[in-house]
């Protein structure tokens, strides 16, 4: 049976639900309950497991806060002896609109401290991640406000939209690969 591990980043903490920055725990939260995946909390993150067809997902949400994400992501990774082709990080990003995802299978940080650390544990940037466009649209100074604060009224529809198109990457991901799920969804935009 193949294995995939689904990385939800976020920080863990009542104040930081429906945060722009745990939008990869929205994610998470999605995809388990589409297909009956209940979370528990285990080591380093609270985990759920599910099956599509004939293949399990893992899925975390890391329980590390974002700053130390490499170190759920590694500990999940080798335990449960996955492929690191056959993880799926989904994050937050400040340089895409609203409107926009965009997968890939490697690339830097780009400023986010949770890339940062599992680019720093895993001592590469060659593992898949979906990243979630944010916006921009914050003041000079006003970017750790922005990013940790809650959407907006006026931004639900789409992000409610863009989270379920974030799901059906990670499905495709796991049934049709990396390179048809790149094909299929980064050129969509979300309004």
């Amino acid at each position: 049976m193949n294995k995939y591990l689904v990385v939800g980043l976020g920080n863990i903490g009542d104040e930081y639900n429906f945060t722009r920055h745990n939008i990869g725990f929205d994610c998470a939260d999605v995809l388990a309950a589409k297909h009956n995946g209940t979370f528990s909390i285990d080591r380093l993150a609270s985990k759920a497991t599910i099956k599509i067809k004939n293949k399990a997902i893992i899925i975390i949400k890391p329980s590390t806060y974002m700053n130390l994400s490499g170190k759920a992501f590694k500990y999940w990774m080798d335990k449960e002896n996955i492929l690191v082709e056959n993880t799926f990080t989904i994050v937050d990003d400040l340089a895409l609109p609203l409107s926009t995802i965009r997968i890939k299978g490697s690339g830097r940080d780009a400023g986010h401290n949770g890339l940062k650390n599992i680019q720093e544990t895993l001592g590469h940037d060659k593992y898949p991640k979906l990243r979630f466009g944010i916006g921009s649209e914050f003041s000079k100074g006003a970017q750790i406000n922005f990013v940790l604060g809650k959407w907006k009224p006026e931004e639900l529809d789409v992000v409610k939209k863009k989270i379920m198109l974030s799901v059906e990457a990670i499905e495709s991901f796991v049934m049709q690969g990396l390179d048809k799920t790149m094909n299929q969804f980064n050129n969509q935009l979300i309004t």
